[in-house]
């Protein structure tokens, strides 16, 4: 296990949860399901079960360090990686690998969110441990394809075909086509073809292979990465990513290496996943009660209300009376009555409160 090694990312603001999630305080750092843990450490417990604790990297905004040592005990400082402005997900990716590298070039490692629900999560380590061999054992980048259950607009698709050799593991296949968010009849397209897996944004790969990955697809962003070699892991760091993130480009991965290259394959899998994009998709993963309304509050009481999803304190007392598929959150203040059919609506909502009444709501 000493070359597995895990990269979280935890840098995201998560605005279509607002109020709840809020710059200040993400939704990654919350406990949103009502489990009694937050996202993030529930997905460090996971990765604590695929590669020893030194080995898992979180990288985060500068913002958010101390957040990140409150919630995961005993973290020491050169596992967590400081971003100092977002930039999406390449070099996110870059900054962790080319420094990891840097420590263990044979390293083996996981990129995944730090906010996504996965409830097998025994399906989940045999996948992933799966994928460590594939990518130890070649030159490839591997990701985690979800089975669909639906022809859900929200997610990227992947089109998978049979792998010119035969796999180890039949559940990996050789990526044909990635797909970004399709319409609902392209989806039930998808769906119905059944040679479509969701995109869960779960990458795999060795280090030698995403840096060379890096410098085929990327090479203005490998050139920048590559002039750390020398001062990674080292107290020149930070003030080296402080100057070059400036200059990176803001793209993520999928843009940048994983759509462009050749050598990508994925593994379909069953794992009980959701990527808690919305109120929505946390819909589905709430006890309901008789009337199908999900509710986290102690003293919510509701009256012919039906198919809603109410988040509140539990010092709050919440009364809803005669609502139907609609999103109630109460968060510091603020109170956001949505329906659910519109929720997509809230970033415009985020948008206009930070133009008419400031940056203190968000």
């Amino acid at each position: 296990m000493k070359n597995n090694y895990c990269v979280i990312m935890a840098g995201g603001i998560g605005s279509r949860f607002w109020p709840m999630s809020r710059t200040a305080h993400p939704k990654q750092f919350m406990d949103i399901l009502g489990t009694g843990q937050t996202l993030l450490q529930q997905t460090y417990n996971r990765f604590l079960r695929l590669c020893p604790k030194q080995n898992i990297y979180i990288v985060t905004n500068d913002s958010y360090i101390q957040l990140v040592k409150d919630q995961i005990s005993g973290i020491t400082d050169d596992v967590i990686l400081s971003e100092p402005i977002r930039k999406n997900t390449a070099p996110c990716v870059a900054y962790a690998c080319y420094k990891i590298a840097q420590l263990n070039p044979d390293a083996i490692t996981v990129i995944a969110p730090s906010d996504h629900l996965i409830t097998k999560e025994d399906t989940f380590v045999k996948a992933i441990k799966s994928c460590y061999n594939k990518a130890a054992s070649e030159d490839c980048l591997v990701t985690l394809g979800i089975r669909p259950s639906r022809p859900d607009t929200g997610y990227g698709y992947i089109q998978f075909m049979q792998s010119e050799t035969e796999e180890p593991d039949n559940r990996i296949k050789r990526v044909k086509t990635f797909t970004e968010k399709p319409d609902l009849e392209m989806a039930k397209f998808f769906l119905k073809s059944g040679d479509f897996l969701w995109n869960s944004g779960i990458f795999i790969w060795s280090v030698k292979s995403v840096i060379k990955a890096f410098e085929t697809h990327s090479p203005e962003m490998a050139a920048l990465f590559k002039e750390g070699n020398p001062v990674y892991n080292t107290a020149q760091e930070s003030d080296f990513i402080e100057t070059i993130y400036n200059r990176c480009k803001n793209i993520s991965i999928d843009y940048a290496i994983m759509e462009k290259a050749e050598n990508v394959y994925v593994r379909a899998s069953v794992i009980g996943w959701s990527d808690l994009g919305t109120w929505g998709s946390l819909y589905d993963h709430i006890k309901c009660d008789n009337d199908k309304n999900a509710i986290i509050g102690k003293n919510v009481i509701s009256y012919n209300s039906k198919n809603c999803i109410v988040n509140v304190p539990k010092d709050k007392l919440v009364i809803m009376q005669g609502l139907d598929g609609y999103i109630v959150v109460e968060s510091d203040g603020i109170l956001l009555i949505c329906k659910k059919e519109d929720e997509q609506q809230i970033k415009i909502f985020v948008n206009e409160v930070k133009i008419k009444k400031g940056e203190k709501f968000i």
